[in-house]
Formats: C-alpha cells, sequence, structure tokens
C-alpha cells in the first residue's frame, strides 16, 4: 500500500521517522519513568555539614545565605568558602557569622599567578567539616523553603548519595522557555538513569553525599587537571558501588537565576557540556544516541511536512504517539516539580528542545574542557 503513493525517497524519510520516534519512546518508558521517593517514617537526626563555594557573590549571599541559615533542621552547619573574592564577601560573612553561630566563614587568599578553581575550596570545605553527611549549593541558589535540609537529608536514612534538583527562574521569552526545560529535562534524565542504577551525574546546586565517600575516591583528583566536574565527574565514579537516592519534593528544591542574555546562557552551557567528554563511553554513548534520534526525528519530520505535505496522515500517527507517552511521563514529574508550563504545553518545549540540541550539536565538536595550566 505504501508502494503505491511513495517513492523511494518519501518512503525512507517515513522510515527514519517511525525508527527515530521509536527509540524516543523506548528511551521514555525505560530510562525516563520512575517513582517518587517515599517519605520515610523515620526522621533523620544527624548533624549536616552545608558546604558553599563563593567568589564575588555578596549580593547573592545578602539575598540566599540567611534562608539556608535559618533551616528548620536541629542540627547543623554552613561552611561557606570565600575564594578570594574581593567584593566584600569576607566582610559579610564575619559579620554574619556574629549572630549566626552555625555559620562558618573559610577565607581564601587571592593568589594571581594560580587560581585553583571551585574544587580546591570545596575540598577546603570538606575538610572543615565536622559532620559526616554533607550538602551541596552554590551562592546564587535559594531554597525553597526552610525544609530543604531536613527532606533531603531524609535520603541518607538509606543511601550513600543524593541527587536533589535544581529549577531556574526564567523570564516569559523564548530563551526562558529553553534554559526552563533544558534544565527540567537534565533532571527527569538524570534522576531516570539513577533510579535504573546508572547514574552519571548530579548538579552541584543541589547535591549530597557522605564525607567518607569523598575521601574513599580521593576527591576531585582523577579530573582535577579540568576545572569544572566537581559535580558530574565526580558523582559518575563515586556512584559505583554506592547507594544513590533522589529527592524532588517541591520543599527540597533549589532554585537559582537564569542568563540574562544569549550570550551569557550559550557560555554557561559550553562550560557544564565541555565534561562530557570525560564521561564513561556507555553514558557517552546511551546519552548521544538520545539526542541524536531527537534531532533527526525532528529535522526529518520538518522536512516530510515541507517537501510531502499532502501524505501528513501517514506520519502524524506516530509524532501523536510520541508526543503522548512523552507527556504523559513527562508531564507527571513536571507537576510534582512545580514545572505547570512544561506538562501543559510540553510539544511547544519538545520542538524548542530538538532547536537546542541542534545548536549544541554544531557547537560541541569546537568545545574542549577547561584544563590548568
Amino acid at each position: 500500500m505504501l508502494d503505491y503513493f511513495f517513492d523511494n525517497t518519501q518512503f525512507v524519510i517515513f522510515l527514519i521517522i517511525i525508527i527515530s520516534s521509536l527509540i524516543l519512546i523506548l528511551y521514555y518508558l525505560s530510562l525516563f519513568r520512575f517513582k517518587t521517593p517515599e517519605s520515610s517514617n523515620t526522621n533523620f537526626n544527624q548533624a549536616i555539614s552545608v558546604i558553599i563555594a563563593a567568589k564575588n557573590e555578596s549580593k547573592n549571599l545578602i539575598e540566599n545565605l540567611p534562608i539556608i541559615l535559618n533551616q528548620s533542621y536541629e542540627n547543623f552547619e554552613v561552611i561557606v568558602v570565600n575564594d578570594g573574592s574581593y567584593d566584600g564577601t569576607k566582610e559579610l560573612l564575619d559579620e554574619l557569622a556574629l549572630t549566626h553561630s552555625n555559620l562558618k566563614p573559610i577565607h581564601l587568599k587571592i593568589e594571581e599567578q594560580y587560581q585553583k578553581g571551585k574544587k580546591f575550596a570545596l575540598t577546603i570545605g570538606i575538610k572543615a567539616t565536622k559532620n559526616e553527611y554533607l550538602l551541596f549549593t552554590d551562592a546564587d541558589c535559594k531554597p525553597e523553603s526552610d525544609q530543604w535540609i531536613k527532606h533531603m537529608s531524609e535520603q541518607y536514612l538509606t543511601n550513600d548519595i543524593i541527587l536533589g534538583v535544581a529549577p531556574i527562574n526564567t523570564k516569559s521569552n523564548i530563551l526562558g522557555s529553553i534554559v526552563s526545560y533544558e534544565t527540567f529535562h537534565t533532571a527527569i534524565q538524570y534522576l531516570g538513569y539513577s533510579n535504573r542504577n546508572k547514574t552519571y551525574m548530579g548538579v552541584g546546586r543541589n547535591l549530597g553525599y557522605k564525607k567518607s565517600v569523598f575521601f574513599e575516591n580521593k576527591g576531585f583528583a582523577s579530573h582535577q587537571h579540568i576545572m569544572s566536574g566537581d559535580d558530574d565527574l565526580f558523582i559518575q565514579k563515586a556512584s559505583a558501588n554506592k547507594k544513590v537516592g533522589f529527592c524532588f519534593n517541591t520543599e527540597s528544591l533549589m532554585y537559582s537565576n537564569a542568563p540574562s542574555s544569549f550570550g551569557k546562557w550559550v557560555k554557561q552551557k559550553t562550560r557544564h557540556m565541555s565534561t562530557s567528554n570525560e564521561y564513561q563511553f556507555i553514558y557517552k554513548l546511551m546519552l548521544g544516541l538520545y539526542s541524536l534520534s531527537q534531532i533527526i526525528w525532528f529535522t526529518s519530520t520538518v522536512i516530510f511536512f515541507i517537501v510531502y505535505p499532502k501524505y501528513w496522515y501517514t506520519v502524524i500517527g506516530f509524532i501523536i504517539l510520541k508526543w503522548l507517552i512523552q507527556w504523559v511521563i513527562f508531564g507527571k514529574f513536571a507537576l510534582k516539580i512545580n514545572a505547570k508550563k512544561i506538562a501543559y504545553a510540553l510539544p511547544f518545549y519538545d520542538i524548542l528542545f530538538s532547536l537546542y540540541l541542534i545548536l549544541f550539536g554544531i557547537i560541541k565538536p569546537f568545545i574542549k574542557p577547561k584544563t590548568w595550566n
């Protein structure tokens, strides 16, 4: 029947749409579907250490640090490592420490000839903690509530590593839509993989692991030459023989603001993506196949509708099937983390995501990890 109205080119494009749709559906059903972690009836009551590395972040610390210092948790300390700031961060932290006994500032000197970076600051902070159970965030992040420590730490009852979720506050424009969905998609992806015992990353904005896990893996030594990777590369290695839990209770979310311009966003994403070349081969293969399938699905569908518009009905069923399955799985998670716009308009965001993948698919071959001299 297909041969009746399809020439060879039409049939090839049609087949590509079907195959790429099925590959994506397989990913959705096998790696993106997971249950909400159950809340334990037993409260975790061990002491917690929160670690923040900050460099010239005085404005963000003024806004966000008080919310962390006043978390509704009985026993915790907050270690803020001032990484050679010159914007008044030292004075701010010392002043806050006078009224908050749980704040412990650490001031690193400016060393112009050799900037050690965030990994060094985090290592100093970890060594300075007095507790086994650690939580990490950034100076520009604000917890959704004063229950952040409580919900995240509950996962320590049965796990060694905790993956949290860190949404982005964005403006209501195209860039904001791309950034919010890409951040959402990254979260459902790394949580879904972790749920299948394939943990390949976490986000440093909302993360936890035991102090002993850090030292068992010799800290960041295996990728110390790379400036980034304190979250994804470390978690990928450390999770090999450890129990990994995740938390996305709405009160455990950690928010930060999106880059203010397209150029700043591209710069930020290239920095984040620079470590992906260091991933284990299996994760590069799985993540690469998924992204490639999404790009192929989108481009082949667009080409088909443009070149053969009168045969639209032959492919629309696969498009609807893909979006329906994706909608059910993604929409459920989106509602859990208050991302209602994504839940209600997923096809729109999926199209934007395809354009994002095409853009960075072109850029990525030219991205190299930034290394130390």
